[in-house]
């Protein structure tokens, strides 16, 4: 073979060789992107689902509860922040205690569906106080010192740990909690549709559940009859709570709410007033909280 023969083989062995490179390379190439392609997707695949929420008390309908045979419910309502006191909707009849209006931030709790009843009450005391008699009328006559007499009771026989609800609780649970539609009274524009009142009650207390029920189902918040509440009477303060329990001493405890003998002005959900703990009135009872 001659030096040009020689040259020229070479040369094509070199060419035969560089293109048998590039397929290998090739080959790699394509061998590397379907192993990344699988990885990918099995990572994707693999990628674990998001836990659920914790429920809420709202996820889950009311508890009953049963005292000596008598069965009474507790409605939930779900923790939340609202606007406490004057608000705009309470209009000019709203009293300088209930002034400044401010940020109240509440947990989760229960409340009763209605204000506990002659029947519940006699089923634990053995006894009824109450000046307008009915199994399912509102007990009244008792006093604050009377309600924690009876819930200690209660919590005795139930093994439950009820009480007498906050002022803030009472008043979130009457404007219909989270769902709360800003109404005046507790469910309601129109009192009549929500409440027993001065104009249409005969000047006497109703059985329970007989009106409409507010945003959260509770019944009677703005009328029958009024209601204690945990808290000692105390001046509001412009800034934001959390859970308050109002003063920690005074000389009188709060009671919320209207009643059979209030007109309008006076069964408004933000509307408060307050007696001596020892005192007791035909217009004037309770309902529980947990």
């Amino acid at each position: 073979m001659n030096i040009k023969n020689f040259k020229s083989f070479c040369m094509a062995a070199l060419l035969a060789l560089s293109s048998f490179e590039a397929q290998a390379q090739d080959v790699i190439i394509r061998r590397n992107t379907t192993t990344t392609t699988t990885t990918t997707s099995t990572t994707t695949v693999s990628k674990p689902k998001p836990k659920p929420n914790k429920p809420s008390p709202t996820d889950f309908p009311g508890q009953t509860f049963t005292a000596n045979g008598v069965s009474f419910k507790m409605i939930p309502v779900e923790g939340g922040t609202f606007t406490m006191g004057a608000t705009s909707e309470q209009g000019i009849d709203v009293g300088s205690d209930e002034k400044p209006a401010h940020q109240v931030t509440l947990s989760s709790y229960y409340i009763g569906e209605t204000e506990v009843t002659q029947a519940l009450w006699e089923a634990v005391m053995g006894s009824n106080p109450s000046n307008f008699k009915g199994t399912n009328r509102p007990v009244e006559k008792v006093s604050w010192d009377d309600c924690k007499s009876f819930i200690d009771k209660l919590n005795s026989l139930t093994g439950e740990n009820f009480r007498l609800p906050t002022e803030a609780e009472w008043e979130y649970a009457a404007r219909g909690g989270g769902k709360g539609q800003g109404h005046k009274y507790s469910g309601s524009n129109s009192l009549s549709k929500v409440a027993w009142h001065i104009d249409n009650s005969g000047y006497k207390t109703h059985p329970v559940k007989q009106k409409s029920p507010n945003e959260l189902g509770i019944y009677d918040m703005s009328g029958n009859v009024r209601e204690w509440c945990q808290d000692w009477k105390g001046a509001y303060s412009d800034s934001s709570q959390t859970n308050p329990t109002g003063p920690t001493s005074g000389s009188y405890r709060v009671y919320r709410g209207g009643c059979w003998g209030g007109g309008g002005n006076l069964c408004r959900v933000s509307y408060r007033d307050s007696r001596l703990p020892g005192s007791s009135a035909g217009d004037l009872g309770f309902r529980l909280a947990l």
